[in-house]
């Protein structure tokens, strides 16, 4: 039993260091937001976090099997004013290409939820 707290302690711990990856430079991008997807018969649900980001300047596109969310998240005023103690939750712009399971999506509801975007990807029937 003991193996396996330390295991799940481990994955916890491994989890926490990839929340919020270092995104790749070469797209002005300078971090990714983790995602969750989930599957139904008739939708795609992502679930991107992104706490502190503005919904009104979100860029969501499905770009062939390529779902992309791009943005930007600022500092908060308070933390350009005073001295910052810890700085976890990165900030800048943001892009994160997700690859869509086979099939053919259309972008159906939007919204965002205790700081994360909510997406229902449609699938839409083969021609």
């Amino acid at each position: 039993m003991w193996v396996e707290a330390c295991e799940m302690l481990e994955r916890a711990e491994r989890l926490h260091r990839q929340f919020f990856q270092l995104g790749q430079r070469s797209l002005g991008h300078s971090w990714e937001p983790p995602v969750d997807m989930f599957e139904t018969d008739r939708e795609l649900w992502i679930v991107v976090a992104l706490p502190g980001v503005d919904p009104a300047k979100l860029e969501v596109a499905i770009d062939d099997a390529t779902l992309l969310v791009r943005g930007e998240r600022v500092l908060p005023p308070a933390a350009r004013m005073g001295s910052i103690h810890r700085l976890e939750i990165p900030h800048g712009r943001f892009g994160r290409r997700i690859p869509l399971p086979a099939g053919h999506y259309h972008l159906g509801r939007r919204e965002m939820l205790n700081g994360c975007l909510i997406l229902s990807l449609e699938k839409k029937p083969a021609l």
